[in-house]
């Protein structure tokens, strides 16, 4: 069996951000070369999609692993941390580590089941579309038919090691990003009279989202916003014209998110306005919340408990606001999402969350990802050979 744990490392030091991943492409395609199965690479993108084919004729089930990193300079201290410039801050790199494994089990057991697997690596998840892309590329149809259910795990850095987390329903949020762009006029810092001030005003409306969301959160239906980005200005003497916010925003269903957002968007631009200037709306990356399905969820506990026994199963109260567009093959085959804790240190505290330069992931848990998501695969196989509920 390859070692998973090397090449969760490996992977790790070289991350490559949205869909353009050459290096870490060739690293996956090297792992899953000795087993000589039929693989497709996107001409468009750095996707890579594999099947392991069954005994015999049957339907598909797909497994995903997201493959992107993030533009974070590491700070966690792992001796194998990255020094390109950005990081495996979410997981990504035991993410593929355990899709690797979980094909390599599957052809160990290809005699156990009929039907195939396909085994898809997303590039592109942190936001630049690699779902989208995917489906648009029709991926399924490498095994002649569109899969009949879709399984991904993803680790969290802050739940404890070895925990596996799932519930019916949205397992995580949808989300929105967006820019507001405050539109006002250049001067000279001692003649402010003079100029239309975009970044005290910008401030103005950052303070206008908190207060938003404090008002309309409710605790059966949560939103959280974040401005994450604030770029205006070149000097301190200078009035600049334009402030640009860039913001996330996240709730447990698409409706909402929708909603708040037009209430943000006319917030934004009443601010402005009474100040004398304009505003600019724009919409990025939209996606719905994660959505498992009730079989789903049920074949994701039994699963789990028969592998490892019923204490490393924990259901999920409620959805987890990262979003994944992961809900995207969902909303196509129906499935399962699981989250897996990954925590490096006592759980009791604060730990540095998926996404800080400072996250470390226990990557002892890639080999029980690779055995969940290879006996997930299976028993999904064999529920829809034998016509039997999952």
């Amino acid at each position: 069996m390859i070692d998973l744990i090397d090449l969760r490392r490996t992977l790790h030091r070289t991350p490559e951000l949205a869909l353009d991943l050459p290096r870490t492409r060739e690293v996956v395609l090297d792992a899953l070369a000795p087993l000589g199965l039929p693989v497709h690479t996107s001409a468009t993108c750095s996707s890579l999609a594999v099947v392991v084919p069954g005994a015999g004729p049957g339907p598909t089930v797909l497994l995903r692993a997201d493959m992107d990193g993030l533009p974070v300079v590491e700070e966690s201290g792992e001796e194998f941390a990255s020094v390109n410039g950005a990081m495996h801050a979410c997981g990504h790199d035991l993410h593929m580590a355990g899709l690797v494994g979980a094909v390599h089990l599957l052809h160990e057991r290809r005699a156990e089941f009929h039907g195939d697997v396909l085994a898809v690596f997303q590039p592109g998840e942190e936001g630049a579309g690699g779902a989208e892309v995917m489906i648009g590329e029709k991926t399924h149809l490498l095994t002649g038919q569109k899969p009949v259910a879709s399984y991904g795990l993803h680790v969290l850095s802050f739940v404890e090691s070895g925990t596996f987390l799932c519930r019916e329903g949205a397992v995580m949020g949808a989300a929105m990003l967006f820019e507001l762009e405050l539109l006002g006029r250049g001067g000279h810092a001692a003649r402010p009279h003079t100029a239309l001030d975009p970044i005290s005003t910008a401030a103005l409306v950052v303070q206008a989202i908190q207060t938003f969301v404090a008002q309309n959160s409710a605790p059966g239906d949560p939103i959280v916003v974040t401005v994450g980005s604030i770029a205006a200005g070149t000097a301190a003497n200078v009035i600049p014209s334009r402030a640009l916010l860039k913001v996330s925003l996240r709730a447990a269903s698409h409706e909402t998110v929708r909603a708040a957002y037009e209430k943000i968007r006319g917030i934004a631009t009443a601010i402005a306005g009474s100040y004398g200037l304009g505003l600019r709306a724009e919409v990025g990356p939209d996606l719905g919340p994660t959505v498992t399905g009730a079989e789903g969820a049920a074949l994701v506990r039994s699963t789990v408990t028969t592998l490892f026994g019923a204490g490393r199963y924990d259901e999920l109260v409620v959805p987890e606001m990262i979003s994944e567009d992961f809900s995207l093959f969902l909303e196509e085959t129906g499935g399962a999402f699981v989250l897996v804790g990954a925590a490096v240190g006592d759980v009791s505290q604060p730990l540095p969350t998926n996404h800080s330069p400072e996250a470390r992931f226990d990557d002892s848990v890639v080999p029980d990802m690779s055995s969940l998501l290879a006996e997930l695969a299976i028993a999904r196989l064999h529920a829809a050979t034998n016509g039997t509920a999952c």
